[in-house]
């Protein structure tokens, strides 16, 4: 018997639109003879699944299933390809672990974690693991710029802690770009994380569950032709994304033996993408995302492709994992 699988796509963030190509990538690559794979639409206004035809059907939020000419399809699995809330903050996976549906992301605290950025810094600089200063302010705080500014310096980075794909994510580099920058930031989340420059070269680096055993994929160096990895960068050409990285042996070290380390310090499982900044060799620990982005040009799947590992495996072995 072929399993159904719900691929789970769109959410209520800036991200949507992304969360859509990944999702139908997804379901592009996933092996239609060993699996029923339908899209679902997690939107604001609507659950539906979707056919061959676009035909939308309302999901069935007591269990998750739908109805399709008269027969309930009920899901084995849900594959989250949800960027931002509510699939990468751990919403969705704690409706889906009261229903006592299997999915292929962490648990549902750990992606509410890992989605915060303040808490995730805080765990991880408790096992030691360098990082950027930073300064916490929630919508409403009083503003001290001279003291931010004492603490951070200049430049520093203003971004929102609960939120992907660098939206809302600002440089400033002087006193006058730095309430414009909370202004924006605002715009995402109620709260603000301000850090200060880390100077070295940027690395991404995929940690997955592979095969029963946690595996750190070829490291990704970022060079951006912007002032730093913004989401025109990213989404929009203006980056150069080289696999493996131009790093010494001796950092590519360091920086798998920390991204594993940081991967198990957060209980994680399933998909990871993690940032850092190497600073004089040190890498210091930046974010990190659970629900990377999944097309064919997007880190991960360009370093699984190193690693020899074709998005068919990748995303079988995201379901196969759920099962353990």
């Amino acid at each position: 018997m072929k399993q159904n699988i719900a691929i789970v796509m769109g959410g209520y963030s800036s991200e949507v639109n992304i969360s859509l190509t990944s999702g139908n990538v997804v379901y592009k690559h996933l092996n239609k003879e060993k699996y029923n794979p339908y899209r679902v639409h997690i939107l604001k206004d609507k659950w539906v699944a979707l056919d061959d035809d676009n035909q939308e059907y309302p999901i069935n939020r007591s269990d998750f299933s739908f109805s399709l000419n008269g027969t309930s399809v009920i899901f084995d699995c849900v594959f989250n390809a949800i960027h931002g809330a509510p699939g990468e903050n751990g919403t969705l996976l704690a409706y889906f672990n009261l229903i006592n549906l299997k999915h292929t992301s962490a648990p549902f605290y750990q992606m509410a974690l890992t989605f915060n950025k303040r808490d995730t810094l805080s765990v991880v600089k408790e096992y030691g693991i360098k990082t950027a200063v930073s300064v916490y302010l929630n919508k409403g705080d009083v503003v001290d710029l001279d003291a931010i500014i004492n603490k951070v310096g200049l430049p520093c980075f203003v971004k929102p802690n609960n939120a992907g794909s660098s939206y809302g994510v600002s440089k400033a580099h002087t006193k006058a770009e730095m309430l414009p920058a909370l202004e924006k930031a605002y715009k995402e989340d109620t709260e603000i994380l301000i850090e200060s420059f880390l100077d070295g070269p940027e690395v991404s680096v995929g940690v997955i569950h592979y095969k029963g055993e946690t595996t750190v994929l070829p490291i990704t160096e970022i060079v951006t032709e912007n002032d730093f990895f913004d989401y025109e960068a990213k989404y929009e050409g203006k980056s150069q994304e080289i696999t493996p990285a131009r790093i010494s042996d001796e950092e590519k070290v360091k920086v798998e033996e920390i991204a594993k380390k940081v991967y198990k310090i957060l209980n994680m499982s399933g998909f990871s993408r993690s940032e850092y900044i190497l600073v004089n060799g040190e890498p210091h620990f930046l974010e990190m995302n659970t629900v990377p982005g999944l097309t064919e040009e997007s880190i991960l799947p360009q370093q699984a492709k190193v690693a020899g590992i074709s998005l068919e495996e990748l995303f079988d072995n995201a379901i196969q994992s759920a099962f353990l």
